[in-house]
């Protein structure tokens, strides 16, 4: 069954949350794709992945590469799985694939001050009970932290 993670982002960005995340999941061996809904977000992702900090490095390409199939890591626009990643990010609003059974997890990045990303979050939190996927949902405490909330 698909889990379904709804991080919540308070006083953050996605440019501060998704590397940690992306590096988690590629110590779990996980492949994974991660949607955004422009080419110049992904751009924008692919070039803050490169230098986000100096003693990292999260080998990943755009969808655009010959070579998309074999990168742990793909950046994408479309609902497509080029990397066949078991993991998916969404990330700017990016709406659930229709494939989301395929994926053993979807994480769902949204930002908690923006009232349209918010209720967007809101329905598709609602779609994906109906589905029934297993959904959580992540908000940090004041460290920064990520604690699972009810």
């Amino acid at each position: 069954m698909t889990e379904v993670l709804f991080y919540h982002l308070q006083n953050m960005t996605v440019e501060n949350v998704l590397p940690p995340l992306l590096e988690k999941s590629l110590e779990r061996g996980w492949r994974v794709v991660v949607q955004s809904t422009s080419p110049e977000r992904a751009d924008a992702l692919d070039a803050h992945l490169w230098t986000y900090r100096d003693d990292s490095f999260l080998p990943h390409a755009t969808w655009r590469v010959n070579d998309a199939a074999e990168q742990p890591i793909v950046l994408a626009i479309e609902a497509d799985n080029p990397n066949g990643a078991n993991v998916r990010f969404l990330v700017d609003n990016a709406a659930l694939p229709e494939d989301t059974e395929g994926y053993e997890r979807m994480v769902l990045l949204f930002n908690g001050d923006d009232p349209d990303a918010l209720a967007s979050a809101r329905s598709t939190w609602t779609d994906c009970k109906a589905r029934g996927f297993e959904v959580t949902y992540w908000q940090a405490d004041e460290r920064g932290r990520w604690q699972r909330r009810n």
